[in-house]
């Protein structure tokens, strides 16, 4: 039942906004440059990688070493509206319809961070990652890591086809209060550096 109503509503969510998002690609090159889309390896169902596309918010501004510039420098006012908007995720809906994601459940998060991982927040991986999720409506990014990934391992245990429909509609509110986008002084969340809570090791 889950992935039928995700095949269903990406497909037509592909097909309402198809001008939109070719629109938005267009105004993504203008103020970006190319390429548009940021793609990325990113852990799926079972912690099984897959090719995460989105709109790209950073540019490639690069220091005399010919190092890029730490992502706080490269964000400019467009890439954070995109973010704070949510519309950079839009690109994901391609991923959902493939079977790579959902429209809920826990973000796809780096593969570097996958050993990190204490075996309870490992669970993550038990279910296909989502567009949205229990943590994208309970902080978002201005949680701690340990919190949000207790709050990803929640839904793991308690998904149900309501849940996922409170999920939708609280991600809207949300988008549109752009609440918990990052943490505080950093341009998304610092980096996992493993769980820090003694119980969950």
């Amino acid at each position: 039942m889950k992935r039928f109503f995700d095949i269903v509503c990406a497909a037509l969510a592909l097909l309402l906004l198809a001008i939109p998002l070719l629109l938005l690609a267009w105004r993504v090159r203008r103020e970006l440059g190319i390429p548009v889309f940021f793609c990325q390896v990113r852990p799926g169902l079972d912690g099984r990688p897959f090719r995460m596309v989105k709109f790209r918010t950073m540019t490639d501004a690069r220091d005399l070493d010919g190092q890029l510039l730490p992502d706080a420098e490269r964000l400019t006012a467009f890439g954070r509206f995109l973010r704070a908007s949510s519309l950079d995720e839009l690109p994901e809906l391609w991923n959902v319809l493939k079977g790579d994601m959902s429209l809920v459940g826990p973000r796809p998060l780096l593969l570097e961070y996958m050993p990190l991982y204490s075996r309870v927040q490992a669970r993550r991986h038990e279910v296909r990652p989502g567009i949205t999720g229990w943590a994208q409506v309970n902080g978002r990014n201005a949680v701690s890591w340990d919190r949000k990934l207790e709050l990803d391992v929640w839904y793991v245990d308690n998904r149900s086809p309501w849940l996922d429909f409170r999920i939708l509609r609280f991600t809207l509110c949300k988008v549109l209060a752009r609440d918990g986008i990052s943490a505080p002084g950093e341009a998304t969340m610092p980096r996992f550096a493993g769980p820090q809570m003694e119980h969950e090791r």
